[in-house]
């Protein structure tokens, strides 16, 4: 089990003291790992795959979640999840429960395993959205606020970024076709949402053996604050301004733009991004697509 305790701030701690005694009870050997920084938590999974563990179970949110799948993609270590972070995107499409730890350890004693896809850009793996573009500039200013907690962060930091932000020009390699447009926003999704429920690939799934690209050409400043809060329930979709494809890998271009995901920060454009079909073992709290 390996633990953040300042996630969520001091949720992650909390949510471990919950789901560890419930795992012991089912029978499980259970050997807890703190990590006090992300650079540690990777390294403690790194080692527990290395040692072959059965299954590494995470207690934090997306971040950490991030953190351990650069070990375990490819492993024959399953991923669980305790969610405990601000988003817990991975977590809501798994149908594990976001605000009980007890019954997401229930999902990790259930044992229902699910193999899916990840996406990687360089030698980095994620999980569920890279956003490149308006969606980025927000995260970045998200992340530097200390206040509020939750899905507020993001909404204040997504008014305060409009007062600013233009379309951009941007160059897509879409599995070898090139794209030139201008777009506020751009993201590549392995599944449908990030930033706490903010459905911006709405359809990704996680199974399918590619990825989902989204990109918004130009609105105004009015016209996108109209269309946010469509991100929640994935109506968004049908925005004049939407435009999507499927593809098995992409390169995104734009100057400025630094790129994020599951919530953590990649590095500046241009990245080419690949979809690594079946290559994650994780504990479900849904049944397998077929």
């Amino acid at each position: 089990m390996l633990v953040h305790p300042g996630s969520g701030r001091g949720k992650g701690a909390e949510s471990a003291a919950i789901a560890e005694p419930r795992l012991r009870d089912a029978g499980f050997a259970v050997r807890r790992l703190a990590g006090r920084d992300g650079d540690e938590a990777r390294e403690l999974a790194r080692e527990a795959v290395e040692a072959g563990v059965e299954t590494l179970v995470v207690v934090g949110g997306d971040g950490l979640v991030h953190l351990a799948l650069q070990s375990l993609a490819h492993s024959s270590t399953t991923l669980g999840i305790i969610p405990a972070g601000t988003g817990n995107d991975a977590a809501r499409y798994l149908g594990i429960p976001r605000n009980d730890a007890r019954a997401a350890a229930d999902v990790v004693v259930a044992g229902r395993v699910r193999t899916v896809d990840v996406a990687r850009t360089g030698p980095t793996y994620y999980l569920c959205v890279l956003s490149a573009g308006f969606d980025a500039v927000v995260n970045e200013r998200a992340n530097r606020m200390s206040w509020p907690r939750g899905q507020m962060r993001y909404n204040l930091a997504t008014v305060a970024e409009l007062r600013t932000f233009e379309a951009l020009p941007y160059t897509l390699d879409l599995d070898g076709n090139t794209k030139n447009v201008k777009a506020m926003m751009v993201a590549v999704g392995n599944g449908p949402s990030f930033g706490g429920g903010l459905r911006i690939t709405e359809g990704a799934q996680l199974d399918d053996g590619l990825l989902d690209v989204v990109l918004f050409h130009p609105m105004t400043r009015t016209q996108l604050l109209r269309a946010y809060p469509r991100l929640f329930n994935g109506t968004h979709t049908t925005h004049p301004a939407y435009e999507h494809h499927r593809v098995r890998e992409v390169t995104v271009a734009a100057p400025g733009i630094v790129a994020y995901a599951d919530g953590e920060r990649l590095g500046p454009l241009p990245l080419t991004v690949t979809a690594v079909p079946q290559a994650l073992r994780v504990l479900s709290g849904e049944q397998e697509r077929t």
